[in-house]
């Protein structure tokens, strides 16, 4: 027998999420599928698209219900772009789905050109994307992928952090009429959001105030960030916490925010450290003259250790412990 998954909080964390009184869901991929698939059976115009990873992106049970609003394309990622984006010409809502690393590597001149450059509204979904499929490795990794796409015009970004977010995101883009990039991990998730919270692309959602310093992260960096947070506040460190789900557009009014009223600002992503979330808080901050002491978190620009995704956070200091001690460096530089 294999050994099991190491846990991705210690036992501290774990009694912080207590305290904080956090329910864990489950992957946003799950919400994903039932989204999409509660969506695709109100509307037949709604065609899903998959690389061999029906399984993987949990669209089994949408292929059964729906055998006809499904297209297999097999182990060819451009031609699923090509498929995502003709469908989308046609009149029809297609969401292609992916893991990231193949998606965002293999097509990225199909969804420059045959999403983005043509403007239709085709959604392309990153599926265990950044350490997600942790000891396979480097190849399998997708650290790259909001680099990358960052730099392409007319495309929508939005790395979901819960269950909720991932439902708004998707009901979002079932409705978008441009591309939209959505980017998945495979951990179950933990409930951020208080019902009545309002969703809006573009605009990063608050989930703790404080003005010593801001953790500004997305997916599933901002349960660890939100834990560091509690963290701080039993030494007397009020810590604003940030889920900038919307990587593109960016809410610069509250990165801008968190530079003017925080001694500090750290950026929590899981991805490389250069292109990411961190470049682009950190280029915000620095055009508009705003300077707090600053730490982007995440990958370096090294050859990633290899292990368990809690293996791989831990190392690079995405933790409650990483990130909460992180916090005090940069408070007593």
């Amino acid at each position: 027998m294999s050994a099991p998954a190491p846990s991705m909080f210690s036992p501290a964390a774990n009694d912080q999420l207590k305290k904080l009184g956090l329910k864990k869901g489950r992957a946003n991929l799950e919400e994903f599928a039932d989204t999409l698939q509660a969506l695709a059976t109100a509307d037949r115009n709604i065609i899903a698209v998959t690389s061999d990873s029906r399984g993987s992106g949990k669209l089994a049970p949408f292929g059964k219900a729906l055998p006809k609003q499904i297209v297999e394309v097999g182990i060819a990622e451009q031609n699923l772009v090509g498929i995502t984006a003709g469908l989308a010409a046609c009149g029809k809502k297609s969401f292609g789905v992916s893991p990231s690393c193949f998606l965002t590597a293999r097509s990225l001149e199909q969804i420059k050109n045959d999403l983005c450059y043509s403007n239709v509204p085709g959604v392309i979904i990153g599926i265990s994307s950044g350490v997600s499929y942790g000891a396979l490795g480097s190849t399998h990794h997708s650290i790259h992928d909001l680099a990358v796409l960052r730099a392409i015009n007319n495309l929508t970004i939005i790395v979901p952090a819960d269950n909720f977010e991932t439902r708004e995101a998707i009901r979002f883009a079932a409705h978008a009429t441009r591309p939209v990039f959505v980017r998945f991990g495979k951990a179950a998730m933990f409930e951020l959001h208080a019902p009545e919270t309002k969703f809006e692309v573009g605009q990063a959602l608050t989930l703790r105030d404080g003005n010593d310093v801001a953790f500004i992260a997305n997916g599933e960096t901002v349960v660890h960030a939100l834990l560091a947070a509690a963290q701080l506040a039993e030494s007397g460190i009020a810590a604003r916490v940030l889920s900038l789900h919307s990587v593109k557009p960016l809410d610069t009014a509250a990165i801008l925010r968190a530079g003017r009223e925080c001694r500090a600002v750290i950026t929590v992503e899981e991805h490389m450290v250069n292109g990411g979330v961190g470049d682009a808080v950190a280029a915000t901050l620095l055009s508009a003259a705003v300077t707090p002491r600053f730490k982007a978190v995440g990958f370096p620009d090294e050859d990633t250790v290899t292990g368990a995704q809690a293996d791989i956070f831990r190392h690079y200091g995405i933790s409650m412990e990483g990130l909460a001690e992180t916090a005090r460096t940069l408070l007593r530089a």
